[in-house]
């Protein structure tokens, strides 16, 4: 997956933003005010990109016994995120059904209210 696909999935998602909240380099995408995924934009000039996305705890610990390229998140908590490996041994088609764990697992944490808002927006 390049960074393209990557950007335009995310932002596929119903109610997502894109914001650059530590540095110049991070890029986050939130929605409802929270994260669900994070990369560094200079990883993927340097064609060593790697994604930060939430992931239920157990199976964040099966993907890790089953992926080598998916480990304990970089900078955050290691039982409920994952870094993802792009372009290794995790699939694009798995890739982009982690990103979508991600943003449903932060959504449904969101208010009842905040996500009929999301789910309102055209």
């Amino acid at each position: 997956m390049n960074i393209q696909a990557f950007y335009e999935y995310c932002l596929s998602k119903k109610g997502v933003t894109e914001h650059f909240p530590f540095d110049e380099d991070t890029l986050v995408f939130k929605v409802g005010g929270k994260m669900f995924a994070l990369s560094s934009l200079s990883q993927w000039e340097k064609g060593e990109a790697s994604v930060n996305l939430k992931c239920d705890p157990e199976r964040a610990l099966e993907l890790r016994a089953e992926y080598d390229a998916v480990q304990p998140g970089f900078h955050m908590s290691k039982v409920h995120w994952n870094t993802v490996m792009v372009d290794s041994d995790v699939s694009d088609k798995l890739f982009r059904e982690l990103i979508s764990h991600s943003y449903e697992l932060v959504f449904k944490s969101l208010t009842k209210k905040l996500q009929a808002e999301i789910l309102e927006q055209q």
